[in-house]
């Protein structure tokens, strides 16, 4: 009886456990950014609750260097004079390391930083956790620290220029 018990209760606290704990993430326009810390490119760490008083763009995408991903960060890049302009800080989020995030700025000369989430925990945070490569998906993120924006489908051609537009229209 008591074995039985235990099968049970342990089977429980599994289950309890498994949906606590599940990779489904349902992030909202209007509620407050879930902080975290990554280490940059240079092993520099970033809190996202430091940068409360500046908008930011969170950015998540699957590999450096790889098509899709490369048009995306140097569509960012084309208008990043207009980013600096507005005061609005960048942050590239992948589960590449330092290194192949070094490699990937210096080759396309991004003048933004790129975050490494090794261990999936802040994709998990924001639901864009994928088995192999984050889901690409950006955040923009109010000078309060809220979600004002959240791109499902992201154009890596134009994205640079639609986040612009799009914090134009909604904060100022």
């Amino acid at each position: 009886m008591i074995k039985m018990i235990s099968k049970i209760s342990v089977m429980t606290l599994i289950m309890i456990s498994c949906n606590l704990f599940s990779d489904e993430v349902h992030i909202k326009e209007g509620q407050l950014a879930p902080d975290f810390t990554l280490l940059d490119q240079n092993g520099k760490p970033h809190t996202l609750s430091t940068y409360i008083g500046k908008k930011v763009v969170i950015y998540f995408y699957p590999k450096d260097d790889t098509p899709g991903c490369t048009k995306e960060a140097c569509s960012i890049r084309d208008s990043y004079d207009d980013f600096i302009n507005k005061d609005i800080v960048v942050f590239g989020i992948s589960y590449d390391n330092s290194t192949t995030h070094q490699k990937f700025i210096e080759k396309y000369k991004l003048p933004f930083n790129l975050l490494s989430d090794t261990e999936k925990l802040v994709s998990q945070l924001y639901g864009t956790k994928g088995a192999f490569f984050p889901i690409r998906k950006t955040f923009l993120v109010d000078e309060s620290g809220k979600i004002v924006k959240i791109y499902d489908q992201v154009s890596v051609l134009d994205h640079g220029n639609d986040i612009l537009r799009d914090f134009d229209k909604i904060i100022d």
